[in-house]
């Protein structure tokens, strides 16, 4: 397939700003940026879904349209919650109708930095958070358990969906600055909350224990009671450390380590290894 080479739009007359309801209209449709993933181009097509609504409204020249939505289907990958943080760049330099070729630099180095970035926010943190309280709740048999689980995850991932768009849109390019000055820092930042709160996570909920005791008259010696005297939850502890070394030196994947505590847990319980 051959793309267009133009590297200006025809009509270079400035759009009218979008309004609020286009914009969270697009916010909505970035939900569906993985409808059509594939391996190819990846997002692309979910990429250009999203921001369509905006494309017609800044192009209304049908040439200068079909150019925007052609170089829009190019590669496109990045994180499917922080994605309207390059949709509001890309659109903000859409409608001053900037050089293509800028518009297209600017796409690949907005979408660059986010994977780390929300893996840093939602599957090291907030996952943890969420799931660390509405677990316990289930685990008590309340039915608000998966409730809770999905509002709170709902309610920020929505929240930084709707915000990213009118922040960045507003911005325009000055937003990736500001966010790539503090990237590194608001990563680490939120992967060591992470840590934490799973480090929390296997003390209060870690409930592997040992049931061997050693026959010694009539005051059989627990292990369990040495092992707690030694530290408590250390067990538990001690699974984590191995899950973590897996994945970490053996690049082993969570479903593995899934099956290798399904097996642990299945013969220690048979052989009464645990309690």
């Amino acid at each position: 397939m051959a793309f267009n080479t133009a590297s200006q739009y025809k009509n270079l007359t400035p759009a009218a700003p979008l309004d609020k309801k286009t914009l969270n209209q697009m916010a909505w449709r970035s939900l569906f940026l993985q409808g059509s993933f594939n391996y190819e181009r990846m997002q692309a097509a979910g990429w250009l879904y999203g921001i369509i609504p905006g494309l017609q409204k800044i192009h209304t020249d049908k040439e200068d349209l079909a150019l925007s939505m052609e170089h829009n289907l190019e590669f496109f990958n990045t994180h499917p919650f922080l994605v309207t943080f390059v949709m509001g760049i890309v659109l903000s330099l859409e409608q001053q109708k900037a050089d293509i070729g800028m518009i297209r630099a600017v796409r690949v180095a907005a979408m660059g930095p986010l994977g780390g970035i929300g893996d840093a926010i939602f599957w090291f943190t907030l996952v943890p958070i969420a799931a660390g309280i509405s677990a316990n709740m289930a685990l008590n048999g309340s039915i608000l358990g998966p409730i809770v689980f999905l509002l709170m995850f709902n309610v920020v991932q929505f929240t930084v969906r709707y915000g990213l768009m009118h922040w960045s849109y507003r911005l325009g390019t000055s937003a990736i600055e500001t966010l790539t000055r503090n990237a590194k820092e608001f990563t680490r930042s939120a992967s060591i909350l992470g840590i934490v709160v799973v480090g929390a996570l296997t003390s209060i909920y870690g409930g592997t224990t040992i049931a061997t005791s050693i026959p010694n008259g009539d005051a059989p010696i627990v292990l369990q009671k040495i092992l707690d005297g030694i530290m408590p939850k250390l067990i538990p502890l001690a699974l984590t450390l191995g899950l973590y070394w897996l994945i970490k030196n053996k690049n082993w994947s969570a479903v593995k380590c899934i099956g290798l505590i399904l097996i642990v847990g299945l013969v220690g319980g048979f052989l009464k290894i645990f309690a």
